[in-house]
C-alpha cells in the first residue's frame, strides 16, 4: 500500500524566518527582483493544497465563479509543479482562501487589494517525522470579475509556488501591475524565473530538527 504523499500534521513549530534579497549572481528572468530566505527558497518538489470548499452544499453562482476561476489557474501552475489536492488544512503547505485580503498601509495610506499570499516557515511533524516546509496561505477576494479572479490566483499562487517579489513587465503574471486586459498564462519570463528559482539549493522539504527539541 503506497504511502500517503500528503499525512496530516501532528505537530508544528513556526520558525523566525523572514525573506531576503537574493545574493546570486546567475539570475534569469526577474530572478533580481525576488526574495529568498537564509534556508533557500521556500520551494517543494510537490505541493499539497487545500482549496476552501463552498459553504452549502448546493453553492451559489459567486461560489462556483471563484471555484471555477482558482481551479484554472491550479491547472495552469499544475504544468509546473506537482500538485495535490487534500481535504484538510492540516495535511496542505497551501491553503487558499475565498477572502478579501485586510487593508494594508502602504506610504501613509490604506490600500486595498484583490488577493494576498502570507508565508510561514514551519517544522511539521508528519508520520513521527519532522520536516522543513513552506507554510503559504493565499487569499483571493470573490468580489472580481471571472478574468481577474484568475489572474489574480494565477499571481498569487506564483508567490506561494516559490516566486516572491514581481516582475516589471505589465505582460506577465507576476507584474507588479497588469495592463487592462487580465494575464491568464504564464509568460516565457515567468517560466525561466520559475526554472531558475527551483534549481536553487533548498533546505526546504528537508528533515529537520525544531528548536523545540534542541532545549
Amino acid at each position: 500500500m503506497a504511502l500517503d504523499p500528503c499525512p496530516p500534521q501532528q505537530h508544528i513549530e513556526i520558525r523566525q524566518v523572514s525573506l531576503e534579497g537574493s545574493s546570486s549572481s546567475d539570475l534569469r528572468g526577474y530572478g533580481s527582483s525576488l526574495a529568498t530566505t537564509a534556508l533557500g527558497p521556500p520551494v517543494l518538489p510537490q505541493w499539497c493544497v487545500w482549496l476552501e470548499p463552498p459553504r452549502a452544499e448546493e453553492p451559489d453562482r459567486w461560489e462556483q465563479r471563484w471555484h471555477t476561476a482558482v481551479t484554472a489557474a491550479l491547472e495552469t501552475w499544475s504544468q509546473q509543479v506537482q500538485i495535490r489536492f487534500v481535504p484538510s488544512p492540516d495535511r496542505a503547505q497551501v491553503l487558499i482562501r475565498r477572502q478579501r485580503p485586510p487593508r494594508r498601509q502602504i506610504s501613509g495610506s490604506w490600500r486595498a487589494s484583490n488577493g494576498r499570499s502570507q508565508l510561514q516557515v514551519v517544522d511539521v511533524k508528519r508520520r513521527d517525522q519532522w520536516r522543513l516546509e513552506p507554510r503559504v496561505d493565499v487569499m483571493v477576494s470573490p468580489e472580481l470579475r471571472a478574468p481577474v479572479l484568475q489572474a489574480t490566483a494565477l499571481h498569487e499562487l506564483g508567490h506561494a509556488f516559490g516566486l516572491w517579489g514581481h516582475s516589471p513587465e505589465p505582460t506577465d503574471a507576476m507584474a507588479v501591475h497588469q495592463r487592462q486586459s487580465p494575464v491568464l498564462k504564464l509568460s516565457t519570463r515567468d517560466l525561466s524565473t520559475f526554472s531558475w528559482v527551483m534549481q536553487q539549493q533548498t533546505r526546504f522539504g528537508m528533515p529537520s530538527e525544531p528548536a523545540r527539541s534542541m532545549r
